[in-house]
């Protein structure tokens, strides 16, 4: 047979040839999170190709003027009204451009800045041979306390690779609450945990338990991911579908069209209830919430402290926004499923993460008890199923990240030979070594704890009146109870820095930089205006709390 016969032969049983259609990406509404990504990458080359001496201002250079311009990139997407009239879903498909997501972008991106100038100080620790030091390892490749590591102190090398580690961080957080199929969601997962597990494990000093917390956060957000993706996996059978829209529809009973192939496990019911079960475990893992909450303790207290603050408050809002849009979005059909569950665990969560941080000695374990309890806060939110329940998650999750960011700012000044001061003991009589420092650090317990005229109070104060409203009762209950019992340990760290003497072999309080200084100053501000005036943030975070379906 001839060459030409066969080829004829082939054309012929593949049938006309379909023109395959370009994919359609609208570039300037996905411009926030292709601007950060874009200077992760220059922050890789800036690596390769600038000198050691000036690799630290090229990086916070690229790393500062990447996450101001792709925050000016939501609000002026926010101004063209693509968080309201505007809203639809970009990229094929993939991403929501909506209020919540550009709400979540801009708290995260902000959230991001500020966590970086706790990245950026050099003024804490004494120079080392003349070298300024920050919080990160000379070399992380190096075993702790060898010869290399040793070599590289003395030769003043430093980390720089942190800055472009967070901005690849900051660009899975961006599309990780934007997520419109499973599959965006699962690839925006992994493209912010990873570089977290690497910053766990880069702190200067101990860095035995740096690397320990960072096995430890790296394994079991490893099966957590496992989780995520064989509920992926159990939903797209359900389904025949990733795509949020196609899921919602089949849950509800309202798509037209089925593939003959999917027919036959479509509608299954086992696959929908343990598929969903899959995928919210492995999102609430993110957030810390009880059960899932094991690792969130040894982290904080393992990892560098400005990575602590960094991923308490940025993790948070993104698997938050992720959550709120997978219960609304793509599962209302199956709220009396989920929502006696999201009960329970809101509930073993808010008294878990207070009772538990009684015992605590150190303030980072302390402060990582607070967040879980704060979760379980934030989830009275999400259970109010109401347009308020939203906007209330939206506004807490705004608030309590800057607090949390500039609390562990503050634990990063109070220092003695063997770097930072963290056990509990070594805080006694602060408030009269270093009374700013104590008075301001005593603002973010108050917020934290809810007391009125505190960001803290008004966020509490939102997510309740939604969980009421949305028929919740007995959950504000145990909720105002939980914040009881964690009002009594912040408050007795208060009175452990004001009212004990100090002691002579006491830690000192470094002088930071502007940066640092900048981050808990952001902090400060955002506690007093959002407790003082919330109404201007709470109607922008009520117009925000729209999801396109």
């Amino acid at each position: 047979m001839s060459a030409v016969a066969v080829h004829s032969l082939w054309t012929t049983a593949a049938g006309p040839i379909t023109k395959i259609d370009p994919p359609k990406i609208e570039y300037g509404q996905l411009s926030p999170t292709l601007i950060v990504v874009g200077a992760a990458i220059v922050g890789v080359l800036v690596e390769a190709f600038v000198p050691r001496k000036s690799r630290y201002y090229a990086q916070l250079f690229v790393s500062v003027v990447a996450l101001c311009a792709a925050f000016a990139a939501v609000v002026a997407l926010a101004a063209d009204g693509y968080g309201t009239t505007k809203a639809h879903i970009a990229a094929m498909g993939a991403v929501a451009v909506d209020g919540p997501a550009l709400f979540l972008q801009g708290t995260i991106l902000l959230a991001a800045l500020v966590g970086l100038f706790t990245f950026a100080e050099r003024k804490l620790d004494p120079q080392a041979h003349g070298n300024h030091v920050d919080s990160f390892a000379a070399q992380a490749a190096s075993v702790p306390g060898s010869d290399s590591e040793q070599a590289a102190v003395r030769a003043g090398f430093t980390t720089t690779e942190v800055f472009p580690l967070l901005l690849f961080a900051v660009t899975g957080m961006l599309i990780f609450p934007a997520a419109n199929d499973l599959l965006t969601l699962f690839v925006a997962l992994e493209v912010f945990s990873l570089p977290l597990y690497l910053l766990c494990a880069l702190a200067r000093r101990k860095r035995l338990m740096s690397q320990e917390a960072a096995v430890k956060y790296f394994l079991l957000g490893a099966f957590a991911s496992a989780f995520t993706l064989f509920g992926i996996a159990l939903l797209y059978g359900y389904a025949g579908s990733v795509s949020y829209a196609t899921i919602s529809q089949v849950v509800d009973g309202t798509l037209t069209t089925v593939d003959p192939a999917l027919a036959g496990t479509m509608g299954n019911d086992a696959l929908l209830l343990i598929g969903t079960a899959l995928i919210v475990m492995g999102l609430l893992f993110k957030v810390g919430a009880v059960p899932f909450h094991m690792w969130t303790p040894d982290v904080y207290q393992g990892a560098p402290t400005p990575v602590t603050g960094f991923m308490a408050a940025a993790t948070k809002v993104a698997a938050f926004g992720a959550l709120l849009r997978i219960l609304y979005v793509v599962l209302p059909g199956l709220r009396w499923d989920w929502r006696p569950v999201m009960w329970g665990v809101a509930i073993i969560t808010m008294l878990g993460g207070a009772i538990v941080a009684i015992t605590q000695t150190d303030i980072k374990r302390l402060l990582a008890y607070s967040s879980i309890a704060h979760a379980g806060f934030i989830l009275a939110g999400v259970i109010a199923t109401n347009p308020d329940g939203v906007s209330s998650v939206l506004f807490y999750l705004a608030a309590y990240s800057f607090v949390t960011i500039g609390a562990f700012a503050v634990v990063t000044l109070v220092r003695d030979a063997g770097g930072e001061a963290t056990h509990l003991s070594k805080w006694a009589g602060l408030g009269r070594r270093s009374p700013p420092v104590a008075a301001v650090f005593a603002g973010f317990l108050l917020a934290f704890a809810g007391i009125p005229l505190t960001s803290g109070f008004a966020g509490k104060f939102a997510v309740f009146k939604a969980a009421a409203e949305g028929g919740a009762g007995p959950l504000v209950v145990v909720g105002v109870i939980s914040s009881a019992i964690a009002a009594f340990f912040y408050i007795r760290v208060i009175v452990l820095m004001f009212f004990s003497e100090p002691r002579p072999e006491g830690p000192t309080v470094a002088v930071p930089s502007p940066l640092t200084m900048t981050a808990i100053g952001v902090g400060v501000a955002v506690t007093l205006v959002l407790g003082v005036a919330p109404q201007y943030f709470l109607d922008l975070a009520g117009q925000a709390g729209v999801f396109v379906r």
